[in-house]
């Protein structure tokens, strides 16, 4: 076996050992919008559980900061943004996707020195990750359609160098 197959879980998924801090710093920042989406916690007590966390300590802690705080904060425009392109209610999205396009909205609009391309296939790997069977599909269907509203200029120069 090489060492790329050996880098990979049956998911597909990186181990964790091969993960940036960043992409930890996804991973527990969706556990933590979790919490908040399904048990109602404030983002500061889920903040303070969530640095105690095994393997915390590998993360980018500015970038967990930003992702739970932001999201948190701005929640309603999020869903905003993310609502028109659903084909169901809210209700009907998997706390684990919400989270995890929040976290991509997040991204496109305060991240910009993040690819586009890069936050989603960060999301669709969370989504792989934590969520049901084929929720990375549907992430990735409204990342891809979410993209070029937030991210114009950088979408359409890198589909015409494609």
């Amino acid at each position: 076996m090489n060492d790329h197959n050996d880098a990979l879980k049956p998911t597909g998924a990186k181990k964790a050992a091969h993960k940036s801090g960043r992409s930890r710093a996804r991973g527990f920042a969706l556990q933590a919008l979790y919490q908040h989406l399904v048990g109602r916690n404030d983002a500061e007590h889920i903040d303070a559980f969530t640095r105690d966390l095994s393997g915390f300590n590998k993360a980018d802690a500015a970038h967990f900061d930003a992702l739970l705080h932001g999201c948190v904060a701005q929640a309603a425009e999020l869903d905003a943004l993310i609502a028109p392109l659903l084909d169901r209610q809210w209700l009907e999205i998997s706390p684990i996707e919400h989270g995890v396009m929040w976290i991509g909205a997040y991204e496109f609009k305060h991240c910009p020195e993040v690819p586009w391309r890069v936050v989603i296939n960060e999301c669709v790997e969370l989504a792989k990750e934590f969520g049901g069977t084929d929720g990375h599909k549907y992430v990735n269907g409204i990342l891809n359609s979410l993209a070029p509203q937030l991210r114009p200029l950088e979408v359409e120069a890198d589909r015409a160098r494609s």
